[in-house]
């Protein structure tokens, strides 16, 4: 499988990452993609930016290097009732906010609290996209929050770096159960290398193996097109981006 958005990505703001968002616009471009999300953690997390970095995205250009620029977060789900940390004043600026759990943010728990945090957060109406839901730190109920992602049009990301088994050591096995649980329930998948250095922008050649183990419909993958993308933005509701309108 192909996929041409990379919706989970860092720059050197997030505090233990590496690059700029030029370099990463760069390394998108020469890796084939169309789309790069711009994900740089929430202030809780520790190292992160001011939201004052998030209000002020609306000042990075529509597109880098041939590559549309969509401004996002990847914010900290914060507590069981699914509240996370973007600053009210941020939304307008944002086209696409992640809600990860962190260990630094959210001390991990029971199982229970993990499904009542995740189902919570997908209600609230705040978030586009889970991420790297993998991590066996973070136990949850598969079947209940890909049933409840799925009629809220909240998508589970397929998180290439946590398939290295790098980070969120136990995490491979839970993902591909997570995936097939996502298309029992009919949801989206979207796809995020989360690159902290840009040499691993666009890098998803282990998330594609998985999705084709699973045989994940290709019209559910929302990165398969620059289009499914953009048209999985205006399900959730998002103003049309007049830049955007040649895709």
């Amino acid at each position: 499988m192909k996929f041409v958005v990379d919706t989970h990505t860092h720059t050197y703001a997030s505090g233990h990452a590496y690059s700029t968002i030029t370099e990463n616009a760069q390394a998108a471009k020469a890796n084939g993609l169309e789309i790069l999300c711009t994900t740089d953690h929430a202030e809780s997390m520790p190292g992160a930016p001011h939201f004052w970095f998030f209000s002020n995205q609306r000042v990075i250009p529509r597109f880098l290097s041939g590559v549309a620029i969509i401004r996002g977060i990847e914010a900290n789900i914060l507590n069981t009732q699914g509240e996370i940390d973007v600053n009210p004043t941020s939304y307008k600026a944002l086209d696409w906010i992640i809600g990860s759990f962190h260990e630094p943010v959210f001390q991990p728990a029971s199982k229970e609290e993990h499904t009542e945090a995740l189902i919570n957060v997908i209600k609230s109406g705040n978030i586009d996209a889970l991420g790297h839901l993998g991590n066996p730190n973070f136990d949850f109920d598969f079947a209940a929050v890909a049933k409840c992602a799925a009629e809220h049009h909240v998508a589970i990301e397929i998180n290439n770096s946590t398939l290295k088994g790098h980070s969120r050591v136990g995490s491979v096995d839970r993902c591909y159960e997570i995936a097939r649980a996502v298309k029992s329930a009919g949801g989206y998948i979207t796809t995020g290398s989360d690159s902290h250095f840009y040499d691993t922008i666009g890098e998803f050649e282990l998330t594609s193996q998985l999705l084709t183990e699973v045989e994940m419909p290709v019209e559910k993958i929302i990165t398969a097109s620059a289009r499914q993308f953009l048209d999985f933005l205006a399900l959730r509701g998002r103003e049309p981006i007049a830049e955007f309108s040649e895709f």
